[in-house]
């Protein structure tokens, strides 16, 4: 499988240009995806240089780069602290970079479910050995639950209504299609920004399908002790949720975004943000690749701080 053709890199350069700061460094792709990330960090680290590119989807780990100084890893890297204790590299890695969301791969494969731009069957699941798919969800969930998922991760105005609209189908004909979810959530959208938040309402069923949010915390939480001092953690963002993450975490080392301090008053703070603002892709890249207009890039380095 060709990797441009399973995804096309956000924000390539400006990703691999932070993370590698020594070319003999080890190194982890924390999201493998298509490759395209990996092939870059590949192309610029010595001979004695290492990467670890993790991924929970086996397509993924089948298109991975064929190099003696590269190691695939199939699982989800919220349990980055075992794959790297595993490889005994913990504490020790040079950098970590994280490329958030799904793949154009996904969405691409209409078998999927990630999209509604095609009719398929409503799956959805990241790793498709194990889990719930989004239509298992649709067809188990309360109509409480399912209002908090579409409010929280899909962030609509209309959550409840669609909760209700779901409860309702359900009864007589279950949503197991992307075709027939678009079909109960149409009515509930405004029709002046219909694909917008159509992507919303499968964005909010792909992130709780997958555990998103709670694999991202873990995941932030574990780099800390992967990292060396002077490490990079490199992080590419889709949308304000897992952004918001990212940023509390840069800052203050907690997600939430709360300074904690010793009984002295110093402030743990195991990461350095550096740069005041993220960096976003220019519009030649956003002509080329769509999917790059939301993107963020963020940057951190591993500090020696006084609590760790």
């Amino acid at each position: 499988m060709n990797q441009e053709v399973y995804h096309i890199p956000v924000l390539l350069r400006q990703s691999v240009s932070a993370l590698v700061t020594t070319p003999d460094g080890t190194y982890v792709d924390a999201t493998l995806g298509g490759g395209g990330h990996s092939r870059a960090i590949l192309a610029v680290l010595g001979t004695a240089g290492r990467l670890y590119g993790i991924d929970r989807d086996s397509d993924a780990i089948a298109n991975a780069p064929a190099d003696a100084r590269f190691t695939a890893i199939h699982g989800n890297f919220r349990y980055l602290t075992n794959f790297l204790r595993y490889y005994e590299t913990e504490g020790r890695v040079d950098g970590i970079l994280a490329d958030l969301g799904v793949s154009s791969h996904h969405f691409d494969s209409a078998e999927r479910g990630f999209s509604f731009r095609a009719d398929a069957p409503l799956d959805m699941r990241m790793n498709r050995s194990g889990g719930i798919t989004a239509a298992e969800l649709l067809a188990t969930a309360d109509e409480g639950r399912l209002a908090d998922i579409f409010r929280l991760y899909g962030e609509l105005r209309c959550a409840r209504g669609l909760a209700k609209a779901i409860m309702s189908r359900r009864q007589s004909d279950p949503v197991t299609t992307t075709g027939a979810l678009v079909a109960v959530a149409t009515p509930m959208l405004n029709p002046a920004s219909l694909k917008k938040e159509l992507a919303q309402v499968f964005q909010a069923l792909r992130i709780e399908v997958n555990g998103e949010m709670e694999a991202l915390e873990a995941f932030l939480r574990a780099t800390a002790a992967a990292l060396r001092p002077g490490g990079r953690l490199v992080v590419i963002t889709y949308h304000s949720l897992e952004d918001r993450l990212v940023k509390n975490f840069m800052r203050t080392g907690r997600t939430d975004g709360k300074l904690e301090t010793d009984i002295y008053g110093r402030a743990d703070m195991p990461f350095k943000a550096l740069g005041s603002k993220p960096t976003v892709p220019d519009a030649a890249e956003i002509e080329a690749n769509p999917r790059a207009r939301s993107a963020k890039l963020r940057v951190a380095e591993r500090t020696t701080s006084p609590l760790t």
